[in-house]
């Protein structure tokens, strides 16, 4: 089963490698981003955003929600990461169990 998963993979990676070659190069301006999206953002975003840089016209304006929520998960995944390794009690089962006395209602 092992060598079975092996191969397997060694068989999608090969694959992989064999289509990356078919990627247009890095940076080529025929290349399909460059030639519907981004004339239209350098073109209207001074009159659609009203600022005259058009980055942050673009991250607040038009990928504003995009942003908003991609900061979000961010934030969580940092408090979930430094709740997780805190020493801080609160919260955590106590390690050593109390001894409960005996009073009228446990006999």
């Amino acid at each position: 089963m092992r060598g079975l998963v092996a191969i397997l993979l060694a068989i999608v990676t090969g694959l992989f490698c064999a289509v990356v070659t078919f990627l247009p190069p890095i940076g080529n301006v025929k290349n399909a981003p460059h030639r519907h999206v981004t004339p239209t953002y350098i073109e209207r975003s001074a009159e659609d955003t009203g600022s005259p840089n058009i980055v942050t016209g673009l991250i607040i304006d038009y990928r504003g929600f995009d942003t908003m929520w991609e900061t979000s998960v961010m934030f969580l995944a940092g408090l979930s990461t430094a709740l997780i390794l805190s020493n801080h009690r609160c919260g955590r089962r106590p390690t050593e169990e109390q001894e409960i006395e005996e009073g009228e209602i446990i006999k």
